[in-house]
């Protein structure tokens, strides 16, 4: 005999209740609650847009050849999924921060594991290539007080807006990447050079989707940072060039206000002479204040 649930049948007013329904036995709750939601909101949207047999066949179509694209080394629903937000909320609702903590945003495809970890004050610019810059700033907790031992993971693009993963034999290992680690005062400074603004992949369906929206793929020009400390949230972040031309229009939504740091230009001979850079450099200071775990 057909179960309670099993019962009824489809309409275009019903719809939501008669699949939904069928989903009564499932195994897990979360997993029925997150279908009951999702086909909720997907039949509402079928509903609003009304699409053509043409229009919703032509959708299929893009979601194959999307996950056609994909492999180990792209991942174009994740892209997708940048591009409509969707990876910006989800790290928002997993990275919910008390007052005053530094916010986070989304870790990108281009971390490396494995980066050296360096001296205070190194230099992660290993073709000296680019804009010499000093980036330079504190680790505290919500209270301000300095956070000892913080392990600080970085790395960028170079001048011409490539990771060293994506030119190599161009670039040498770990250029631009580096792990370091505070003293008692928080205190981090390191050496790079100013990064550059970049365009995410955009010869797949992601592309062609903007593309057709009137919409760029450019990110602006950024560091990541990921943030460690004993009995502390790890903080992944980056700090952004506000004078950057995509500052307002970031591909992926991973722009906020906080995140902006202010690039100086430092016209002191002397003090690039202390640091071995041409004169003048970029001068940036940004303090990262860590959360109790």
């Amino acid at each position: 005999m057909t179960a309670t649930h099993e019962q009824g049948f489809f309409t275009e007013e019903d719809s939501i209740s008669v699949v939904t329904g069928r989903n009564a036995g499932a195994k897990d709750a979360r997993l029925q609650f997150a279908m009951e939601v999702i086909t909720r909101k997907l039949h509402e949207a079928v509903k609003e847009i009304e699409p053509t047999q043409e229009e919703w066949f032509e959708m299929i179509q893009f979601l194959t050849r999307t996950g056609h694209l994909c492999n180990d080394w792209r991942q174009e629903f994740i892209l997708l999924s940048d591009v409509l937000g969707v990876s910006m909320l989800v790290d928002a609702i997993n990275n919910r921060k008390p007052s005053g903590a530094s916010e986070s945003t989304v870790l990108g495809p281009f971390h490396v594991a494995d980066a050296p970890e360096l001296p205070m004050g190194a230099n992660i610019c290993l073709d000296h290539k680019g804009e010499d810059m000093l980036v330079s700033g504190r680790i505290l907790d919500t209270a301000g007080k300095p956070i000892a031992n913080a392990v600080i993971d970085v790395w960028q693009a170079n001048d011409e807006g490539f990771y060293d993963v994506q030119q190599q034999g161009i670039q040498p290992d770990f250029n631009l990447r580096g792990v370091f680690r505070t003293g008692a005062d928080g205190r981090y400074w390191f050496r790079a050079v100013k990064p550059k603004f970049y365009p995410i992949p955009d010869d797949g369906t992601v592309g062609k989707l903007l593309a057709a929206l009137g919409r760029h793929p450019y990110r602006p020009a950024h560091l990541h940072y990921i943030i460690k400390a004993d009995g502390y949230e790890t903080l992944t972040t980056h700090i952004f060039d506000p004078d950057d031309p995509y500052i307002g229009s970031d591909a992926v939504f991973g722009v906020k206000a906080s995140l902006l740091a202010e690039f100086k230009r430092n016209g002191d001979a002397a003090r690039a002479a202390e640091l071995e850079f041409a004169s003048p450099f970029w001068d940036v200071e940004h303090d990262f204040v860590l959360a109790r775990a």
